[in-house]
């Protein structure tokens, strides 16, 4: 018992150490080594509590899924007006912080060893469609009480994530110095316009 309260101690310093280890050096410059010194543990540790790298990456994987189903971000039951619900969800959908759930470094080095790792795939498929379904409800609702017309909120929402993990490209190659919020704020006045409309 001791043991397993030990490394379920030690495994979130771990994981939090890569992940900035990772941010900071890249996944090629990232080694066991780099995560240890900056928590000073001896790399042993790393391998006795997680088995092997390939572990450690999916544990890492699980954690930053978890930062974004945390419902703290998009939780807004505390408005009672619809109106004002629906805006404060979508501009949280598209705000600089929300694109910082998870560094975006992080997240793309993740996505890239996706192409190859099957079951980092299959992680991020769900996290994806974990999204893609609570925004589906969500414009469900918004539609039912007459916010927004919708044809069909799964496509809809399908075109909402599509959009969200766009501004991080754009912010990337195309900003042209820009702040993100400059196309990000443009980009939300689209979809709100189209989601009033009834052309999703």
């Amino acid at each position: 018992m001791r043991k397993n309260q030990s490394a379920a101690l030690r495994k979130p310093d771990i994981l939090e150490s890569y992940y900035q280890v990772l941010i900071q050096e890249g996944l090629e410059g990232t080694s066991i080594g780099k995560i240890a010194d900056r928590i000073g543990i001896h790399p042993s540790l790393i391998i006795h509590y997680f088995k092997n790298k390939e572990n450690l990456k999916l544990e890492l994987v699980d954690l930053l899924i978890e930062k974004y189903e945390s419902p703290a971000m998009i939780d807004f039951d505390h408005i009672e007006d619809d109106e004002e619900r629906f805006h404060a969800l979508i501009s949280m959908l598209f705000s600089f912080k929300w694109s910082r759930t998870v560094d975006p470094s992080v997240h793309f080095g993740f996505y890239y060893l996706s192409l190859r790792n099957k079951k980092i795939l299959e992680r991020f498929r769900v996290m994806f469609k974990w999204l893609r379904d609570y925004l589906a409800k969500q414009l469900t609702d918004f539609n039912d009480k007459g916010v927004i017309q919708v044809k069909d909120a799964t496509r809809a929402a399908d075109y909402v994530v599509t959009m969200m993990e766009g501004l991080e490209i754009h912010n990337q190659f195309l900003a042209d110095g820009k702040p993100f919020e400059h196309f990000a704020q443009t980009a939300q006045k689209t979809l709100v316009r189209a989601l009033k409309n009834g052309e999703l």
